[in-house]
């Protein structure tokens, strides 16, 4: 017992000591509160400055990061012929590229397939060789994995079906279904595309980026005189917080732009173009414009601006600069402006007053002005068959003999000078120069009467003419007829008029019958121009090329300088010719003009050169029933006498369906040729549509070549001739 009671107090003394690994443990924690507690005396600290000391600082930040927006593009409106064809749109595409650093990109079956897919690459983006693909494939490769381009290029703005295609090419085709794999990808791309490709492309313009500006805007043509309708209002997307993070939401959506409806007609546009690119080759001109316009309603059906590409190895027109609202010495068309004024004012009456004419005039004893083909006399109703340049200056300068500037205070009056804001980009007014009343200023005034000394636009002469042959309502000419809303309503923009009347209806008849004289009557310039299907007036106009003033139009402050566009002189043997005038005669449906820069000898006349343009425009619009309101040919009832062929063909089961389909009444007897001939004979086609002479001749083993339109009236080699398979015939058609 005592022995245990002696042992207790020892075992007490040693549980009161702390062991060594307790407080190591202690210590560790301690260390751990200590570093704690810092840690939230700096929290603390930092929790004050950002909430309290720097809190306008920090809400700015997270105001501007919030502020961050996007920028919605809208989808630009469409460009529409008349009819509603699209001149103008937007179509999607694919960028179509490679990304090499794919996460499981089979990079050994990529290089043992490079032959393969480079010689697809060629026949489908040829625009590199086989070789120069597979020379790029193998170079993209060549880095490390992490060096690797992400986005090689195959094909850019392509439609969408030529990536399926790419997809079936060696290597992609069999990892087709895991795109990680090939690196294979596409961008969405949208294009602004033009379905009728070079047809009236200066009036209807392009796009692009400008270089103050990344978006894309128009840059030429109706895409840039009605940008700001077409483009539309861009939309925004702005930066949210949500519970998911931050993300863009639409805050202002875009307003796509308004679709134009242009007076553009495409079936005419197409032979104006064809026509004016045909003469150009053929005279060898360096460019030419034609502009044709409804009388009615201003609205310009066609328009076109050619040249000749002196690059092209083979002769062909390209469009270039937009002359037809460009100034250029206007000639003798001038001659119907100055007849107009002098009707009105009245000093061109009577138009039967006769003055003495000759070949030469030194009016004020100056350099003499002469007249080709005038006789000794020539009363004023005559003046413009003649183009008698001495006749309009004796008729115009005793009126304006005290005041010369008073002659442009008259065109004015009949809104000469007014713009007409047709849309083309460019367009600029008439420019006359204001002169001194002196004789240099009369000497400029009595040139300037006839053409010269002055600048008008081929666009301004139209309109211009087209006001006489609209009876004298000077018609606003209009390359835009409706609006069409985003949301699908239609809008109407109504024709204008510069003038109600710009002259008076007796003095538009007057004026008229001169301009019939021209190709009609016996001291015509354009007599060539006569045909018995659509009967044509207008006139002829002629003028030397004035050297151009190269000097500086502004002068070192910046300040535009009063300079002439020409300097003195012309270059001699180069002429700018042109036509203007308006089909039928007796009901104006349609004015145009012609104009053709330095046709070469034997096309420099405008008669032979832009008076055929408009010729045969007039006569293909005849053929095509766009010249009268019912263009189906019905022989009158009660008609006695045989009537004209009208038809003839190969089917005399046809003729007779015709005959009686057509009411023709008594006709005479249609010829029908002999289709048929012996083999190496050239078979009979005189007289037959173009379809059934292509069929039979073509069928017979010959190559055709034919010009005109209508029925054959002529044939080289003629029927009967011997000829082997392969000769090309030549076929002439006519539809008088």
């Amino acid at each position: 017992m005592a022995k245990e009671s002696s042992s207790a107090p020892n075992r007490r003394n040693t549980d009161d000591r702390i062991s060594p690994s307790h407080a190591f443990v202690v210590g560790r924690f301690g260390i751990i509160f200590a570093i704690t507690a810092i840690l939230a005396v700096a929290i603390a600290v930092m929790l004050v400055r950002t909430t309290v000391v720097n809190a306008s600082a920090w809400n700015r930040m997270a105001a501007s990061t919030l502020a961050d927006s996007v920028v919605i593009y809208p989808q630009r409106g469409e460009i529409l012929a008349s009819d509603g064809s699209i001149l103008a749109t937007n179509l999607y595409y694919v960028d179509i590229m490679v990304d090499f650093r794919a996460t499981r990109f089979k990079i050994a079956e990529f290089v043992d397939s490079i032959p393969m897919i480079a010689d697809s690459l060629s026949v489908y983006f040829p625009r590199y060789s086989r070789k120069e693909w597979e020379r790029r494939l193998n170079k993209a490769v060549e880095p490390p994995k992490s060096k690797r381009t992400r986005n090689f290029v195959i094909a850019k703005a392509v439609p969408d079906e030529m990536l399926r295609k790419v997809k079936t090419f060696p290597f992609f085709r069999a990892f087709r279904r895991n795109s990680n794999c090939t690196g294979l990808k596409s961008d969405l791309v949208m294009k602004r595309s033009y379905p009728f490709g070079r047809m009236a492309r200066l009036s209807i313009g392009r796009v692009g980026q400008l270089s103050y500006d990344p978006e894309v805007h128009g840059r030429s043509g109706l895409e840039r005189a009605l940008d700001t309708l077409l483009y539309g209002v861009p939309g925004v997307k702005r930066k949210v917080v949500s519970t998911r993070g931050t993300r863009y939401a639409e805050e202002l959506p875009a307003i796509d732009g308004y679709d134009v409806t242009t007076t553009i007609d495409i079936t005419m546009q197409d032979l104006l173009e064809a026509e004016l690119g045909e003469m150009l080759l053929k005279s060898h001109a360096d460019w030419g414009t034609a502009i044709l316009m409804e009388v009615a309603t201003g609205d310009i059906k066609a328009i076109s601006n050619l040249e000749r590409d002196s690059t092209s190895r083979t002769p062909r027109c390209i469009e270039a600069l937009n002359r037809a609202v460009q100034a250029y010495e206007p000639g003798s068309v001038m001659k119907v402006m100055t007849m107009a004024v002098a009707l009105e004012k009245g000093f061109g009456k009577p138009v039967t007053r006769e003055l003495p004419i000759g070949h030469s005039f030194a009016y004020l004893g100056k350099r003499p002005i002469s007249d080709t083909h005038s006789p000794a006399s020539l009363p004023i109703s005559r003046f413009i068959e003649y183009s008698s340049n001495i006749g309009m200056v004796k008729m115009t300068m005793p009126h304006y003999d005290g005041d010369p500037n008073r002659f442009k205070k008259d065109l004015a009056e009949l809104g000469f000078f007014d713009r007409f804001n047709t849309g083309i980009a460019r367009e600029v007014p008439p420019y006359f120069p204001t002169v001194k009343n002196n004789v240099g200023g009369k000497l400029d005034l009595s040139r300037m009467v006839f053409g010269y000394c002055t600048m008008i636009p081929p666009l301004y002469t139209c309109a211009f003419y087209n006001a006489v042959a609209n009876d004298g309502r000077f018609v606003r000419p209009r390359l835009v007829k409706g609006l069409r809303t985003p949301d699908g309503r239609d809008s109407v923009i109504p024709v204008s008029y510069v003038r109600e009347r710009m002259m008076s209806s007796e003095n538009a008849a007057l004026l008229r019958k001169m301009m019939r004289g021209v190709v009609w009557e016996q001291g015509g310039t354009a007599k060539s121009l006569r045909n018995d299907v659509v009967e044509i007036a207008g006139k002829t106009g002629t003028c030397k090329i004035a050297l151009e003033d190269k000097r500086p139009r502004y002068d070192k402050n910046g300040k535009k300088l009063d300079l002439p566009p020409f300097k003195g002189g012309y270059l001699e043997g180069h002429y700018r010719v042109t036509f203007c005038g308006f089909f039928p005669y007796e009901n104006p449906k349609y004015t145009c003009i012609v104009l053709i820069s330095d046709p070469k000898v034997p096309y420099r006349g405008p008669a032979v050169s832009s008076g055929v343009v408009l010729k045969n425009l007039a006569l293909k619009l005849y053929a095509r029933g766009l010249l009268s309101e019912d263009p189906t040919f019905a022989a009158e009832s009660g008609e006695k006498g045989p009537g004209p062929t009208v038809y003839s063909s190969f089917n005399t089961a046809r003729n007779a369906t015709l005959h009686s389909d057509l009411r023709l009444g008594a006709t005479r007897a249609i010829r029908h040729p002999e289709p048929s001939a012996g083999a190496g004979t050239v078979p009979d086609v005189k007289g037959v549509s173009l379809r059934e002479a292509l069929a039979t001749l073509e069928a017979a083993g010959y190559a055709v070549k034919f010009e005109g339109v209508g029925y054959v009236y002529a044939q080289n080699p003629e029927a009967g001739a011997k000829a082997v398979p392969g000769t090309r015939i030549h076929l002439a058609l006519r539809h008088d």
